[in-house]
């Protein structure tokens, strides 16, 4: 409870940074001096300004695995048709690296209608559909054709509007979802944040309805579980590579690896005798 209480804290200060636009009001209309009448600024022609606390392409463009590992502890923000904001703390990724990564949409440098987002400048979206119904979404990185899929999030606010979009989403359950129910899964997450085809190819440094704002509680190496990925199926040396990441400890993550925590206590525990 103290660390959610801390969350939703630091939550409440992004927030005092508005993400909506700074629009002028009729006050403002004010004569300027010289008896000249005309407006200062008018309501009529405002200019958005861009929240100044999303992060930008300098932080999209890095190394995949280097980018998975940053997006833990990062937030999430999605801005529904009426509204209201989605916040999510993302705490499981998995990197896709592109051409040589088997697992990848885009092994072999293969290009086509579908994987085009993966080959975008970093920061794009690529989401794409799975069994007909399911949609994943993913982040294009630095790399030919590599990307980080979003694999869950900790539920930070709208809660009960999560709750709508689960429900209301083809093969959601209809019994009440507890809060780590919500966003425990890359399929989950989108119904959640209501993210579908629609957002494929959008950026997140400059969509107003989906970006990303630094997180203020940031893990350290030691709080970060590497491992494989899941469902990939048989993809030779590519489906052992540890290239899923997770917050050791956080209940919101989709799949916990029993055996690799307890290498990593035994590890932290022979350092230090």
């Amino acid at each position: 409870m103290p660390r959610k209480r801390k969350l939703l804290a630091q939550l409440s200060a992004l927030q005092s940074n508005s993400s909506f636009p700074q629009i002028d009001t009729v006050e403002n209309l004010s004569p300027t001096t010289g008896g000249d009448c005309s407006p200062k600024s008018s309501k009529y022609f405002v200019t958005e300004k861009k929240n100044p606390s999303q992060l930008d392409t300098d932080f999209f463009n890095q190394p995949c695995v280097s980018l998975a590992k940053s997006f833990l502890g990062q937030i999430l923000v999605r801005k529904l048709p009426d509204g209201r904001e989605l916040w999510g703390r993302i705490v499981e990724t998995e990197a896709y690296l592109g051409g040589e990564d088997e697992a990848s949409h885009s092994k072999g440098g293969r290009q086509t209608q579908r994987n085009a987002a993966m080959f975008m400048r970093p920061g794009t979206l690529y989401v794409y559909q799975i069994y007909g119904i399911y949609f994943c979404v993913n982040v294009s990185s630095q790399g030919e054709g590599a990307a980080v899929l979003l694999r869950s999030l900790e539920p930070l606010q709208g809660l009960d509007a999560m709750r709508e979009l689960r429900r209301t989403s083809r093969k959601a359950p209809a019994k009440l979802l507890k809060d780590w129910q919500l966003c425990n899964g890359p399929s989950r997450l989108c119904q959640a944040f209501g993210i579908d085809k629609a957002f494929d190819q959008r950026d997140l440094t400059r969509d107003t309805d989906i970006w990303m704002v630094p997180g203020q509680d940031l893990p350290g190496e030691q709080d970060v579980v590497a491992t494989t990925r899941i469902g990939i199926g048989n993809r030779g040396e590519w489906t052992q590579k540890p290239l899923r990441f997770y917050l050791r400890g956080n209940k919101f993550v989709s799949v916990v690896d029993k055996k690799t925590e307890r290498e990593m206590a035994a590890r932290g525990h022979l350092s230090c005798g």
